[in-house]
């Protein structure tokens, strides 16, 4: 470490909660809570813990409530609705887990000064539809982020993790976790006996439909770098349902979300020339029957199947589909809930209408699908392949504590916890609240003499591997065409360095053009996912040479190789899956229609950060709802 020599900083703790989104922070107050004072509760955010991530822009609905004291719904109910969701692929036994006890959460969310929407008839909450409950929500984060902050005995902000550390004794166990401070360059060392996993899912892996004036804007949150996946995959740790990217129809251009478009204000989409497209028209539905099965005929219609519709429609010249908000539009009171839908979550959308002089009471707006993202808590199942609950969890589920991943003393939660979408915010806390509660009972119980070992000597290669950027572009900056002025950095052409832009662009480039990007309407193949593997090796090779100007660069940095490794898992998971189970997801155009018989299982990966190699399993699906 010759140019850069930032100071170390040890830090020693019971529980160390990574990421401080809703999962975080449900984590770090029900972890508190069960310690007793008898364990130290540490949360690591890269931002802040009132606006970290994807809640932080806001939402305007909770999204899991079963509405219980109402008798509205059930836990089997909401099973039974995911299952058809996700075409029969799911652990019950997590979700379960998760809908039993969500209700709570939300009526937490109230005492905590949430404002949520009451209907004045029955003196339940107001649905939007049958899960989702309306709030104002621009706040929401802040309010939970509070909760989070009291409860935490330290809390660390701005500081961003880059790599797990694995006990240097005993085998296959996690002993904390190394990073920067990305405004004062301070390298950390968080020694722990017990690890949450609970960063956001993974945006930006593939080509953004914004580009130019509107770089960077995405649906899901785009500081979503999937480190929560990485780092587990890196340490060895056991990924599920990769393959289920998650694609969604949204507002053109400003992402703006359509759920209570449909489901409150009831407005309809059509497609360019008229016709209604929500509901599915029956011709389609007809062939998706034949293609999909008894899942294409669940109520309501799964969302992969939805999303399937407007790509065919866009391959066709029919779309983009039209959301006909005029003929909704037609009261004080509804404009007030179209407006405050984006005002409280997607400011974007609003600003979209005002710079393309676009009247949502006089005109429809264009519909799109997005770019696909990787997560475990929206309508998708991606994440880490988790140990369930001891009391509903097959023996096939269940090798540890409840949300352990394969690697002792790792938990996980919220989009890094596999197999159990349709989470949303609510559930995601709520999962937060379960692996909280089983870290802190496994390091008072299992863990209580553990002392993690990690050496100088791996402290120090550690510290190498994380500052190298900012040593090559010290050492290399001399040849750069900008370097005097950095006006436009991303541009910078030099012999012997790529900055985080440039390894962003062949990034996004490499899975557009071969692993189901827009650009190719989500379909792939054999052939082309082979060479996105070939490719994303160069890319990694290449790494080596990537340059960091500053700390903001080289946070940059590692957000762009932790998601290189995500894009190598999801490449080799689709890979592994000869059938397409997500058709509005992921199409394999090799294998165009679903194999229940074959494929009626989890396609599961493993990395050996030994030797490099990756190992497919295919775990069994078991259902236990009837």
């Amino acid at each position: 470490m010759s140019a850069i020599n930032p100071r170390t900083k040890i830090v020693d703790t019971d529980i160390l909660v990574v990421g401080g989104g809703m999962s975080g922070s449900g984590a770090t107050w029900e972890a508190k809570f069960w310690c007793r004072g008898k364990c130290k509760v540490t949360v690591v955010e890269k931002s802040t813990l009132e606006r970290g991530g994807a809640v932080a822009m806001g939402l305007s609905a909770i999204n899991m409530y079963m509405g219980m004291r109402c008798r509205e719904n059930t836990p089997e109910d909401f099973v039974r609705y995911v299952r058809n969701e996700f075409f029969g692929i799911l652990r019950e036994d997590l979700v379960y887990d998760i809908a039993r006890h969500v209700d709570s959460t939300v009526h937490l969310f109230e005492r905590w000064g949430l404002p949520i929407w009451v209907d004045e008839k029955t003196g339940c909450y107001q649905r939007e539809g049958r899960w989702q409950v309306m709030i104002h929500g621009e706040s929401y984060k802040p309010i939970v982020g509070e909760a989070a902050r009291k409860a935490a005995d330290e809390v660390y902000e701005r500081v961003m993790l880059t790599h797990l550390l694995l006990d240097e004794r005993v085998p296959n166990r996690v002993a904390g976790a190394v990073g920067f401070g990305v405004r004062d360059g301070t390298f950390y060392v968080f020694r722990a006996k017990a690890v949450i996993l609970t960063t956001g899912g993974a945006t930006l892996i593939y080509r953004p439909r914004a580009t130019g004036e509107g770089l960077g804007r995405v649906w899901y949150a785009p500081w979503a770098s999937g480190s929560g996946y990485a780092m587990a995959i890196m340490a060895g740790a056991e990924t599920t349902s990769l393959e289920s990217r998650l694609v969604v129809v949204r507002f053109k251009d400003g992402y703006g979300p359509v759920g209570a478009w449909y489901l409150l204000i009831k407005t309809r989409s059509t497609d360019l020339y008229g016709e209604q497209r929500e509901p599915l028209p029956q011709d389609m539905m007809e062939r998706y029957k034949s293609l999909y099965g008894k899942y294409a005929e669940a109520k309501p219609t799964p969302t992969t199947l939805r999303v399937l519709a407007v790509i065919e429609d866009l391959m066709k010249g029919r779309a983009p589909h039209l959301m006909q908000t005029q003929e909704r539009l037609t009261t004080q009171e509804a404009i007030n809930e179209g407006f405050e839908d984006f005002l409280d979550m997607t400011i974007s959308q609003v600003n979209v209408w005002a710079g393309q002089n676009i009247h949502p009471q006089q005109r429809p707006s264009e519909l799109m699908p997005t770019e696909p993202y990787i997560m475990g808590s929206h309508a998708s199942p991606a994440g880490m392949w988790a140990s369930g609950p001891a009391d509903i969890a097959p023996p096939e589920y269940r090798w540890g504590p409840n949300r352990m991943l394969t690697v002792e003393g790792l938990f996980c939660a919220g989009d890094i916890c596999g197999a159990s979408g349709h989470k949303f915010s609510s559930g995601s806390f709520t999962e937060g609240r379960i692996a909280g509660k089983s870290a802190a009972r496994y390091v008072l119980t299992q863990a209580r003499d553990y002392r993690p070992t990690i050496s100088s000597d791996t402290i120090e290669r550690y510290k190498e591997v994380v500052f190298r950027p900012m040593e090559w572009y010290e050492a290399n900056k001399g040849v750069t065409t900008h370097s005097a002025a950095r006006v436009d950095p991303w541009f910078d052409i030099n012999p012997n360095y790529i900055n985080w832009f440039q390894f962003m662009t062949r990034l996004q480039k490499i899975m557009d053009e071969y692993v189901a990007g827009w650009s190719t309407y989500y379909q792939t193949n054999e052939p082309l996912l082979n060479r996105a593997l070939e490719l994303l090796q160069f890319l990694r090779e290449d790494f080596r040479f990537v340059g960091a100007a500053n700390l903001h660069e080289l946070l940059r940095v590692w957000e762009f190789y932790h998601r290189m490794v995500v894009a190598e898992a999801v490449t080799r998971s689709i890979l592994a899956r000869k059938e397409t189970r997500f058709p509005g997801y992921t199409i394999r155009a090799d294998y165009p229609a679903l194999d229940d018989e074959k494929w009626h299982v989890f396609v599961n990966l493993r990395y050996d950060p030994r030797t490099g190699n990756w190992d497919v399993y295919y775990r069994p699906v078991i259902h236990i709802i009837d």
